[in-house]
């Protein structure tokens, strides 16, 4: 396993901009994959976006296709996410994950951070 911690979140207006950071620890962050998730209030832990151990492949959830960008370093040991155009729906607890395997599945990441706090306003 490795130990991840997630910053960058806050409170932002509509449309505006948000970039969200997961630093890991540990000599083999570059073997696992690295997924984002959100958790609005009273709902499911939902998909967001996922990334190859390279950082050469990307995949989105629809909702957030287009406006989101997940990135990684692996030489600093930390992934990324860039998120543009954001919507009130976007509000929700933001988490980063690394996995084994290529999933959108909560359950087949092995590794959490803390969660950080995406609000956008109207």
């Amino acid at each position: 396993q490795v130990q991840l911690v997630e910053s960058g979140g806050g409170l932002v207006q509509a449309g505006g901009s948000l970039r969200l950071s997961c630093a890991a620890s540990g000599r083999t962050f570059s073997s696992y994959v690295v997924g984002w998730f959100r958790q609005a209030p009273g709902q499911e832990r939902d998909f967001v976006s996922r990334i190859s151990t390279s950082g050469r492949i990307t995949d989105y959830a629809v909702s957030v296709k287009g406006r989101f960008t997940i990135s990684r370093d692996n030489a600093k040991n930390t992934a990324y996410l860039q998120m543009n155009n954001l919507k009130p729906e976007d509000t929700a607890v933001y988490f980063c994950a690394a996995g084994g395997s290529w999933s959108t599945n909560s359950g087949a990441y092995d590794s959490w951070g803390q969660g950080t706090q995406v609000t956008v306003s109207s």
